[in-house]
């Protein structure tokens, strides 16, 4: 995989572009005017991994909760801003890291430049955020003559030129749609016209379960071509899962190696251990052990996670030693008993009612 060269821009602590690696970020699901609670929430994710959260910026009683929402969180705050330009003024006051600016509700070029202007003085990056569903009426005309890729290309090529006028370049691109086809070839374009770093989604992906598969399909893509620097994975639910799902991303494509990955075997006729039943319980004792483990949020984004461990739960005997073997811990049932392993060594045989006491405890001296 060689990765797209871009610019670097600089939101809060967190680098984006260049060679840093690809962030996980989210969104908050609550009213922002309610900074308690979105506080809380912010601090639940970053526990969970997110390095960079974005609030709605609705009205001005919202923007004047940014800086107390701020100041009580580890990781960089971005202001979604859409339709008034004002609340951007206003969030760049508060000491917000960055705007996201949607170049299909604010279009008017005199705004645009004040607010381009300020952005510069404040030293604050900004999102272009294009979105298929809210196009600028002048390139949703375009969609019939061509594909809705370019039309949306165009609109963030000709909001860019205002930027650039202003000498302006802390800028990050994104191009989302919930059409993964439209979506890969929007970046692809995207990626022969700039270098600027692109923040990768699928808009309105959906529930957790469906809206993972679409997300995973179509960053996996372009991240496999080296296209992306930032990610969110936009899930109905809780933002807890966007964080998560956007990490299992970046591990199975190998671009970020830290966290626990459990590997286990779907089952078959073969498998003479309740599996399903051990998987559950391994998943649900490490959610705990990862989520009680020493506060890590005076750290650098990065380096906040788990270290990286691969946990194998095989239950047949064909590819299940082996698999055990290439984890760093793993075990590989037969009947009643599993044979346990620590980087490809045998250490010994547990019964199965020990099985996943034995693993947790493992996996414990290894966190």
């Amino acid at each position: 995989m060689k990765r797209r060269k871009t610019r670097i821009v600089k939101i809060g602590r967190v680098t984006v572009g260049g060679n840093a690696p690809i962030s996980v970020q989210s969104m908050t699901k609550t009213d922002t005017r309610d900074a308690k609670a979105t506080v809380r929430q912010i601090r639940g994710l970053e526990k969970a991994g997110c390095e960079i959260i974005r609030v709605a910026v609705p009205d001005r009683e919202a923007a004047t909760c940014l800086r107390k929402i701020k100041s009580q969180i580890n990781i960089p705050l971005i202001a979604d801003i859409h339709f008034d330009y004002r609340l951007a003024l206003a969030a760049i006051e508060e000491g917000v890291d960055g705007l996201r600016l949607n170049p299909g509700n604010i279009r008017d070029k005199r705004k645009i430049k004040t607010v381009v202007k300020a952005a510069k003085e404040g030293n604050v990056p900004i999102r272009i955020g294009v979105n298929s569903g809210s196009l600028a009426p002048i390139y949703q005309s375009r969609v019939r003559h061509y594909s809705l890729a370019r039309a949306m290309v165009e609109s963030a090529c000709d909001y860019i030129k205002t930027f650039e006028d202003l000498d302006f370049h802390d800028i990050i691109i994104s191009l989302k749609s919930p059409e993964v086809p439209a979506t890969i070839e929007a970046y692809r374009l995207m990626a022969k016209q700039c270098r600027y770093p692109f923040h990768l989604g699928i808009t309105a992906a959906g529930p957790p379960g469906p809206g993972s598969i679409c997300s995973a399909v179509s960053l996996g893509i372009l991240l496999w071509e080296g296209i992306g620097d930032t990610v969110r994975v936009s899930l109905t639910g809780n933002p807890k899962e966007e964080v998560k799902a956007g990490y299992e991303i970046l591990k199975a494509l190998g671009l970020r190696r830290y966290g626990l990955t459990i590997i286990s075997c779907p089952t078959c006729g073969r498998c003479q251990i309740d599996l399903v039943k051990i998987v559950k319980e391994v998943e649900r004792e490490l959610s705990r052990l990862t989520s009680s483990t020493t506060d890590r949020s005076h750290l650098p984004a990065v380096n906040r996670q788990v270290p990286p461990l691969k946990v194998a739960i095989m239950g047949c005997v064909v590819n299940g030693p082996g698999e055990a073997k290439q984890a760093d811990i793993g075990i590989a049932g037969g009947r009643g008993f599993g044979v346990l392993f620590r980087k490809g060594k045998v250490i010994g045989k547990v019964k199965e009612a020990q099985l996943v006491k034995t693993l947790i405890k493992e996996v414990r001296g290894k966190v």
